[in-house]
């Protein structure tokens, strides 16, 4: 059996110096073939280079909480989710900047990504692909999920392996008869959970390589260092709103 490679991915967040450097290890190692998890464009600065970078490489791509957002504040169904503390309220005035970015195609492809992606893979098997779990992509799957509440979470689920994002924490984790990974996110890392904007986020892009061949599977979770002095760099000119704020988030020493 030919050895297959997935690149497995998402939670770019606009962050496009982050998801260059997973590319070009994902390239170094012969990957061609790439899922991305969602929540692409919303938080960073590049939100349009990220989806123009994204709509390259031809990939399924699985649809994200903040792409729903973004896609909301554009139909003006964003109404109601304002509330919050500051950090969300700055949050949700950079969605709004995030809409504004993306021209009308961009966004088209944006709407076109699917609540969930089933791969099939080479020893029969398949990859089911969604952003929080297969049901919402609000919800998350932690290594500290009760297996009860899986369970109910994954009710009628068949697929071999599955991986989500959402949680920005890498994980691998058996359940019963199926691996459930976690990539982590390549561009909003977080150095302590729950997530967090205080504290310094670490210069280090995550994501998974799934491998199937000669009779076996392997799921290998990835870390690779991106210059984050550049993408400091990108956000002070972006013109995004708070830009310094965000700036100030990232370990750049």
């Amino acid at each position: 059996m030919a050895d297959e490679r997935i690149g497995i991915f998402g939670d770019m967040h606009g962050n496009l110096v982050a998801f260059e450097a997973v590319l070009a290890a994902l390239r170094a190692e012969g990957v061609e073939r790439f899922v991305c998890l969602g929540d692409v464009a919303a938080i960073g600065p590049q939100p349009r280079e990220v989806v123009q970078r994204l709509r390259e490489l031809n990939c399924p791509v699985v649809m994200g909480n903040t792409d729903g957002y973004v896609l909301k504040v554009v139909r003006g169904d964003a109404q109601g989710a304002e509330e919050g503390n500051e950090i969300i309220q700055r949050l949700r005035e950079i969605d709004r900047w995030t809409a504004a970015q993306l021209s009308s195609d961009e966004l088209a492809f944006m709407a076109g990504f699917a609540p969930t992606v089933t791969l099939s893979l080479a020893d029969g098997g398949s990859l089911l692909c969604y952003h929080g779990s297969p049901r919402s992509y609000h919800e998350g799957i932690v290594p500290t999920t009760p297996p009860d509440e899986v369970d109910i979470i994954l009710a009628g689920v068949t697929a071999t392996v599955l991986a989500g994002g959402h949680t920005h924490q890498q994980m691998l984790r058996r359940h019963r008869a199926v691996l459930i990974l976690n990539p982590g996110s390549v561009g909003l890392p977080v150095e302590r959970l729950p997530f967090s904007f205080e504290g310094s986020k670490p210069p280090w892009a995550e994501y998974a390589i799934l491998r199937v061949g000669d009779g076996g599977l392997s799921i290998e979770l990835r870390r690779v260092v991106f210059d984050a002095r550049a993408h400091v760099t990108a956000a002070r000119q972006s013109g995004m709103p708070y830009a310094e704020w965000y700036a100030a988030s990232w370990a750049t020493d």
